[in-house]
């Protein structure tokens, strides 16, 4: 997978973009969804996909409540690009 793979999935959805963009620093998911005025479910299902693609880490995973995450640096990496090139 290219980094622009890793691009086009994340700009091609608003919500998803939304996410991503503001997890530079730690954020819980009910905070994300607050944030940005997003349903919970589709706060964690955009987690999934972001952290299975290794754009964010999650700084808690013991967790079972109150989750933080954050931008990786394989993430970091991408978001520069982005700011870069588009």
């Amino acid at each position: 997978m290219t980094d622009w793979d890793d691009i086009s999935f994340i700009v091609r959805n608003k919500n998803r973009k939304a996410v991503f963009w503001i997890l530079d620093k730690p954020k819980t998911p009910t905070q994300l969804a607050k944030e940005l005025n997003i349903n919970i479910g589709f706060v964690s299902n955009i987690l999934i996909e972001l952290l299975e693609r290794q754009l964010i880490e999650c700084l808690t995973p013991n967790e079972v409540r109150n989750r933080f995450y954050r931008i990786s640096k394989k993430g970091q990496k991408i978001k520069e690009k982005i700011d870069r090139e588009l």
